[in-house]
C-alpha cells in the first residue's frame, strides 16, 4: 500500500517481508522519478489487515481498521483464562494471528479469579473423590466429576469449594459436594420456552379445514344446476 501526503512531498510505502529488506537502490529510483521523499515502512500481518479492512466474524468491520492503533501481543494464555476453544480456525482472524479481541475482556477474566481456589485440588469426599472438570467464571461455579460417575458433572459453587478444601486440609471428609437441600443459586438451567406449546397450536381444526379446502367446487356445481335449469 502507498500513502501520499497532501502537500505532494511524500510517499510511504509500506511493505510486508520476513526479514528487513534493503530498499536504498528502489528509494533513489523512486525519488528521481517522482520528484518527492520516498520511505519504505515495514508492518506486520495485523497493520495490514487494518489497511485492507473487511468485516470479522462478528459481523462488525475489523477493530484494526477502525480505532485499534496499538497492537498488544496476543497468546494463547488470553484463550485459556477466558475458558475457550483451543480452535485455530475459531480463534484467529483475517490477518492469520490471533484475534485482537481476545485482549478486550482478559483483564475482567484475570481479576475474576483472583480469588478462586486452585483448580488442580481434587475434593476429597466420603468414599470418593470429585475432580475438576470446567468453570464459569463470571457465575463462579466449578464443575466437578466423581470416581462414581465420572461422565457425569456437577456444578459446585465456588464457596463451597473453598469450604471443602479447608475441610480436607483439617482431615475432615464431607459426605457430598453439596448439603442436601441445598441449591445453588448461580446455576441457571435452562429452559424450554417451546415445550409448554403445542406444535399444532397454528393447525386450524380438521373439520374447518375439511369446509374451506375446496370451496370453488361447490361453486361451479351451483353454476352447472342454473344452467340445467
Amino acid at each position: 500500500d502507498v500513502e501520499y501526503q497532501g502537500d505532494k512531498t511524500k510517499a510511504i510505502f509500506y511493505y510486508i517481508a520476513d526479514e528487513r529488506v534493503d530498499f536504498r537502490q528502489l528509494i533513489r529510483v523512486l525519488a528521481e522519478e517522482f520528484k518527492i521523499r520516498i520511505e519504505m515502512r515495514q508492518i506486520g500481518a495485523r497493520q495490514e489487515a487494518g489497511r485492507i479492512g473487511g468485516i470479522g466474524s462478528c459481523g462488525r468491520e475489523l477493530c484494526c481498521a477502525t480505532y485499534i492503533t496499538n497492537f498488544i501481543s496476543v497468546t494463547t494464555t488470553h484463550a485459556k483464562f477466558q475458558e475457550l476453544s483451543l480452535n485455530p480456525q475459531k480463534l484467529a482472524g483475517q490477518c492469520g494471528k490471533l484475534k485482537c479481541c481476545l485482549n478486550f475482556e482478559f483483564d475482567c477474566y484475570v481479576d475474576a479469579q483472583r480469588s478462586f481456589p486452585p483448580r488442580e485440588v481434587p475434593l476429597y469426599l466420603a468414599g470418593r473423590t470429585a475432580y475438576f472438570q470446567k468453570i464459569e467464571v463470571h457465575k463462579n461455579i466449578y464443575w466437578y466429576s466423581d470416581s462414581d460417575s465420572p461422565t457425569s458433572l456437577t456444578p459446585v459453587p465456588v464457596s463451597r469449594v473453598k469450604e471443602i478444601q479447608d475441610l480436607n486440609r483439617k482431615g475432615i471428609k464431607p459426605e457430598k459436594l453439596l448439603p442436601d437441600g441445598e441449591l445453588s443459586e448461580a446455576v441457571t438451567q435452562s429452559q424450554d420456552l417451546l415445550s409448554s406449546s403445542s406444535l399444532t397450536r397454528f393447525d386450524v381444526p380438521g373439520t374447518k379445514n375439511q369446509k374451506r379446502r375446496h370451496p370453488h367446487k361447490r361453486k361451479n356445481r351451483n353454476f352447472d344446476d342454473k344452467e340445467n335449469n
